[in-house]
């Protein structure tokens, strides 16, 4: 089986154990929060079993457990290494700047196609309190943050990266991350893969010049408390600025608005490059000491 495993595509290799990664990671999850829905919904019971399992879940890619003999193939695969506080700070400052680069984008896609509603729209019991909610999305953002990152920037990019590099691992890990966020709505995929390119390219970005999945793990989580919070609230999803749908220029010719928030966005984007530069002449050093030392 080894041999086997062994002879296939690096590719087809990553996005096998990336997929194994965040199935195992998402489907307990997604087994007790609807429960939770049925069962004594007026409490986050969910969160506690959830919390248990991601626990144990991320102990077993850093190496615990059995088989010991892929002890070391999962503790690398996973890539999440510790990181010194200036390559910290460096790194979830350009993630910010990067993330907010998404705005103007968006901005800017939705002048050019038509972006889909909300592909998995949020559906709660009426009865269910707010706090009760909003524990379980909180819940519910950890979870994409811990699962996605590890599937998709560690056991999935790490291994395309070593062989085809960080471009060809970006785009390939991307462009799955997009396809599996509109599984249930493939006539978006296309649309919407700019924008999921975009932040497979910023999560991305902080893996490879890093060498962890940390960074981008922390900005996950905590954008998509933001995000789903938004959605439960406002039915709308992080794309969408209004319910409304703003005309395409298409249609109706550029504007100010438009060449307003193209002009934004290459400000801000150079601004996110710049940052994302400067981290990684900060992070270069202590990669090439680990390599020296792992010499």
């Amino acid at each position: 089986m080894l041999s086997l495993w062994q002879r296939l595509p690096v590719i087809v290799r990553a996005v096998l154990a990336g997929g194994v990664v965040s199935a195992a990671g998402i489907l307990p999850w997604s087994f007790f929060v609807t429960w939770n829905q049925k069962v004594l919904i007026s409490v986050p019971w969910a969160v506690l079993p959830t919390a248990l399992y991601l626990w144990l879940f991320w102990r077993y890619l850093q190496g615990a457990g059995w088989p010991r003999s892929t002890k070391d193939a999962r503790r690398t695969g996973l890539r999440a290494n510790r990181l010194s506080s200036d390559v910290w700070g460096m790194a979830l400052f350009a993630g910010v700047l990067g993330l907010t680069a998404l705005l103007p984008l968006l901005g800017v896609l939705s002048r050019l196609v038509t972006l889909p509603a909300e592909s998995q729209p949020i559906n709660v019991p009426a009865e269910m309190p707010f706090v009760t909610v909003f524990l379980l999305l909180v819940m519910a953002s950890i979870v994409a943050g811990v699962v996605e990152e590890a599937a998709f920037r560690g056991y999935m990019q790490g291994e395309i990266e070593q062989r085809h590099g960080p471009i060809v691992a970006i785009l390939a890990s991307g462009a799955l991350f997009g396809f599996g966020h509109f599984v249930h709505h493939p006539n978006s995929v296309f649309s919407m893969m700019p924008f999921y390119l975009a932040v497979a390219a910023i999560y991305g970005g902080l893996a490879y010049l890093t060498n962890s999945i940390l960074p981008g793990l922390v900005l996950h989580a905590g954008g998509d408390v933001f995000s789903l919070t938004r959605l439960w609230a406002t039915g709308l999803p992080e794309w969408q600025t209004s319910s409304s749908r703003p005309p395409l220029v298409w249609e109706t010719g550029t504007d100010p608005e438009f060449w307003g928030y193209l002009a934004a966005f290459i400000v801000v984007a150079a601004a996110a490059s710049w940052a994302y530069a400067a981290l990684a002449s900060v992070a270069r050093p202590q990669l090439s000491a680990e390599l020296k030392f792992g010499d």
